[in-house]
């Protein structure tokens, strides 16, 4: 009986003190001396039991202990023969029973939940694909290895060529094929490819592939009493699609976690982890968040789509007058530059491209990110780890000390990384970073409120963006129309503004999967710092009085900006009402 990964077993060995660690190294070393030697570690424990120093018994217990999992003894159990049925059919090519080839034997039933006993916790295949075959959900306990080898022998060596109907012969491609009715025509299952990969496996990618193809920027998997919903997001908006059957939520969990590298055996608190996969020739990251729920885990995986960083300035939403002032801030030689909003609004999306306009060779760029979540060409980017101390301001001290042109920091979420910042800024730096304000102004009280003093304020910062996103009117079926009056009255649309307009809306087209709308662009408010607020700054004037002078000085509000952007046939006046508040 094989471990799926016998070098974790052999450091769990060492870790619970069976025995000694140079003991074990000294029989690894005579292991590999050995050339019919094929599996060391495997080998290894072999050698260790065959010593007499060492059982399956005691790496049962200490695995389950590892893994938080029950221990089972088959000799002592009830073991009907219905129930031992429901592992015995083959697969035609190996001649094996489900129960062979996952190692895996059934212990108890309990309606459409069945309870197997196995020897090796990291056989994720066998909770993973064994409960779809039989269409049962499956709970695993842990039993000793050679107990496990002499039961499967005894009970599945030579058996019957059972199917799950009773009839004869079936094998297990008979149950792929049926297993494909996962889900939705939306997701087209019927025609998945890769005839080799298990039907959860083929649900995953398929899924995961129409979610990119259609524009999704997160798929959201969650497990509610009756039924496993499936959402994507798309353009800002939830979409739901067809939910595979409740049953499966088991599996489809269990493989997205494999896939994102997050322990399958933990259960009761949040992870994170990612997955690299490419769709249609394309890479794609895929940022997965975990949370235990009522009825289930909860899975959000967030797209990262490498292309959509090499859109260009116009393709964010800029007005060529708002592109201009953008540039000639991004290409300051020193100070600080923020970009501000709430969670989903783009600010990273327009720091990447901020990034990319002004990487040239004869700048050093450095970033600090917490995670990284896109790889850019030329650029030097650190991952926060706050578990070995490499925190936002760690990163940055040491950044500085590589003589960088410029810095981006990912958010600045304390005094200490802002003060760093700061300094970096002074002693001739450019620094890019992220706030979580409502507008633009507010930007610099949220610097002194996390302990900045205002003077360091006034002479660091240069500029910031506020932004919001709004859906984007489809080309492709774009039409004129008349908005209600009543709508432009609420966003303040003038009636000289309106008779000069031409109002857009999209009828609804295949392109736009009949919303109207493709894709997202940005509405901005653009704070430049000159002379004059620089001095409010350093009084520590009010935000009010902040805002009233930028917006004498030409500052557009993030409203403005959207209006501008209706009466152009861009988006429309519903979009910005939902973005924006009166007044910013």
């Amino acid at each position: 009986m094989r471990f799926t990964d016998p070098d974790n077993v052999l450091q769990s060995i060492v870790n619970h003190g069976l025995i000694p660690e140079d003991h074990v190294e000294g029989v690894r070393e005579r292991v590999e001396e050995n050339p019919e030697t094929l599996d060391t570690d495997q080998d290894t424990i072999v050698e260790l039991i065959n010593e007499g120093i060492l059982n399956y018994e005691q790496i049962r217990d200490l695995l389950a202990t590892d893994f938080s999992m029950e221990v089972v003894s088959l000799p002592e159990m009830d073991l009907p023969p219905e129930l031992i049925e429901t592992l015995k059919v083959r697969d035609e090519s190996s001649g094996q029973s489900l129960a062979e080839r996952y190692s895996a034997f059934p212990v108890y039933m309990d309606g459409s939940d069945l309870y197997v006993a196995l020897c090796d916790p990291m056989n994720m295949e066998a909770t993973d694909d064994l409960g779809q075959f039989v269409g049962m959900e499956i709970y695993p306990y842990l039993v000793a290895a050679d107990e496990l080898e002499s039961f499967l022998d005894r009970h599945y060596k030579d058996g019957s060529h059972m199917t799950p109907d009773g009839s004869e012969g079936q094998g297990l491609s008979g149950l792929e094929e049926s297993s494909l009715e996962l889900g939705s025509a939306e997701l087209n299952l019927d025609n998945l490819g890769d005839e080799d990969a298990g039907p959860i496996v083929k649900y995953v990618q398929t899924l995961i592939s129409d979610a990119v193809n259609i524009g999704s920027s997160d798929i959201h998997l969650e497990p509610l009493e009756k039924r496993f919903r499936i959402r994507l997001r798309v353009d800002g908006v939830l979409q739901e699609v067809d939910n595979p059957p409740k049953r499966l939520q088991p599996a489809i969990v269990s493989r997205l976690k494999i896939q994102s590298g997050i322990s399958i055996a933990e259960k009761r608190i949040p992870q994170d982890g990612r997955i690299q996969t490419s769709v249609g020739g394309k890479p794609i990251d895929l940022r997965v968040s975990t949370v235990p729920t009522n009825f289930g885990e909860s899975i959000v995986m967030r797209i990262l789509d490498k292309e959509s960083l090499s859109i260009g300035l116009p393709q964010l939403g800029f007005f060529s007058d708002d592109q201009a002032l953008f540039e000639r801030m991004i290409n300051m030689p020193d100070g600080i530059f923020l970009v501000t909003g709430p969670t989903g609004s783009g600010k990273s999306t327009t720091l990447y491209s901020a990034l990319n306009v002004i990487n040239k060779p004869d700048r050093k760029i450095i970033t600090v990110e917490d995670p990284v979540e896109y790889q850019l060409k030329g650029i030097n980017q650190v991952q926060v780890q706050r578990e070995v101390g490499m925190t936002f301001s760690a990163a940055l001290r040491s950044m500085l000390r590589q003589a960088p042109n410029i810095i981006m920091v990912g958010e600045i979420r304390d005094g200490e990384t802002a003060e760093i910042a700061v300094n970096a800024s002074l002693t001739g730096h450019m620094v890019f970073s992220t706030l979580h304000t409502n507008d633009a102004p507010s930007a610099v009280s949220r610097l002194v409120d996390i302990g900045l003093k205002p003077y360091l304020v006034s002479a660091s910062l240069r500029g910031a963006l506020a932004q919001r996103l709004v859906r984007r009117i489809c080309d492709n079926c774009k039409e004129a129309h008349d908005p209600d009056p009543r709508t432009l009255n609420s966003l303040g649309i003038q009636r000289d503004q309106a008779a000069e307009a031409v109002f857009m809306k999209g009828r609804g087209c295949p392109k736009c999967r009949n919303t109207g709308f493709k894709g997202r662009m940005g509405i901005f408010e653009i704070f430049t710092i000159d002379e004059e607020i620089e001095q409010m700054i350093y009084e520590n004037r009010t935000i009010v009085e902040l805002r009233k002078k930028a917006q004498d000085l030409g500052m557009r509000t993030l409203r403005e900006d959207g209006i501008r952007k209706v009466l152009a046939g861009r988006t429309t006046a519903e979009e910005v009402l939902k973005a924006t508040v009166s007044g910013h």
